[in-house]
């Protein structure tokens, strides 16, 4: 593909000429028809109901619950379910981020971690009663697996308790009482239902049961005085004496492990994020480049400014192309961990490069988020830790060609 076939898109105002947008090796040609006309109705979605606005949500730390009816309208919840490409999931993820990564966040969290999990461990009777309103955003999920003295060890040092209380038919039947904290948890404040891990005091395994945050019991606070994803509302959550039906308890869950696919399908749409936040900090420092005027031109005409264009481009078409990469894998049911770990820890670190070179262009306007770019370099950070550090998956990659395992 030459320079000249590249797809554009419509250049910012005030430039005479269209650009290469940051697809610069026209990755999105690997498309479907239906698909490539999904993600352009997407982006006039954003276009119009949050690219104006996002700002404002992240400086006030507001979620726009009112922007949820029209999200769903889209009909892009768990798009591999509805017959969509493994690559097109991705490319959403990269969208959305590239408007606003706190409503990413919020789409990855409800549909690729609580939808998702409906799909893959809950019964027919839990998929009847709780999916299609999920699916649909008449109900909220959250996934609350992250515990304020475990991140990273949180499989082997899970403090939250499940005990199985029997019961008649009177009260019920069965049902778990819940004992424990979770932090971290996005979405959290606000949703409906929140997907919960916790240890069996019985026999130490990892169930997994569908909690109504409405229950007696349940705490929630918001982690407040964040320096990222502001607009997403995270939630300390504290669960005392909380009685869970065996009914909402995941029947496909019988061990951690058994989260695996789960968790390598969230890792591989925040590497994704990774991706779209280098596209977004591309658009927005390129547009100042061109446009600023410095020394009587414009700073686009300057080498050491096309040089950092240039690197933060390569960076994203780099990403892109090992996330496509991903994806085919996925698509084959191929996908190692070791693989998506690699995806994820490479993506973030070429994103922390490229957001840095993208503030620096901009200068002084890079810190106030008038201009993006102090809201796209706060966020990477967000970026950079969840789903696996960089350090912690670095160390995945390193057990798997080694061998010998530097985490434990």
């Amino acid at each position: 593909m030459t320079p000249a076939s590249i797809p554009v898109q419509p250049a910012p105002a005030g430039l005479a000429d269209s650009l290469p947008t940051a697809d610069f090796f026209g990755f999105e040609s690997l498309l479907s028809d239906r698909e490539r006309r999904k993600l352009e109705e997407l982006r006039a979605f954003l276009a119009a109901e949050i690219a104006p606005f996002a700002t404002e949500w992240w400086n006030n730390a507001e979620f726009p619950a009112h922007i949820l009816p029209k999200l769903a309208a889209l009909e892009l919840s768990a798009p591999a379910q509805r017959g969509y490409s493994h690559l097109f999931a991705g490319l959403v993820i990269a969208e959305i981020t590239r408007v606003d990564t706190s409503i990413a966040t919020f789409f990855l969290v409800h549909h690729d971690l609580f939808v998702e999990s409906l799909y893959g461990f809950g019964s027919d009777e839990q998929k009847a009663r709780l999916l299609d309103d999920a699916a649909s955003l008449r109900t909220t999920g959250a996934f609350a697996l992250t515990e304020p003295e475990h991140g990273s060890d949180v499989a082997g040092g899970m403090e939250t308790r499940a005990r199985r209380v029997p019961g008649g038919a009177d009260d019920g039947g069965d049902c778990w009482i819940l004992n424990g904290a979770k932090r971290w948890i996005g979405n959290g404040t606000f949703c409906d239902y929140m997907l919960v891990w916790a240890r069996d005091e019985a026999d130490g395994a990892i169930r997994g049961f569908i909690v109504d945050a409405a229950l007696p019991g349940v705490r929630r606070s918001r982690i407040e005085n964040k320096i990222a994803l502001r607009t997403v509302q995270n939630a300390d959550i504290v669960f005392r004496d909380v009685r869970v039906a065996e009914a909402d308890r995941f029947a496909g869950i019988g061990s951690f492990e058994d989260t695996n696919e789960l968790l390598r399908g969230s890792r591989i749409m925040v590497a994704w994020q990774a991706v779209g936040q280098q596209l977004a900090a591309f658009d927005v420092a390129r547009q100042h480049a061109v446009e600023r005027q410095q020394f009587g031109r414009p700073l686009a005409k300057f080498q050491l400014i096309q040089q950092q264009l240039v690197t933060m481009l390569g960076n994203a078409v780099a990403s892109m192309g090992m996330m496509v990469r991903i994806a085919q894998l996925q698509q084959d049911g191929a996908a190692e961990m070791a693989q998506v770990a690699l995806a994820k820890s490479y993506t973030s670190a070429r994103m922390r490069e490229t957001v840095a070179m993208g503030r620096s262009i901009l200068g002084g306007n890079g810190i106030v988020s008038d201009f993006r770019m102090a809201k796209i370099f706060a966020d990477a950070e967000a970026i950079y830790t969840y789903e696996g550090s960089f350090e912690i998956n670095t160390l995945i990659v390193g057990r798997a060609v080694t061998g010998v395992s530097a985490i434990v």
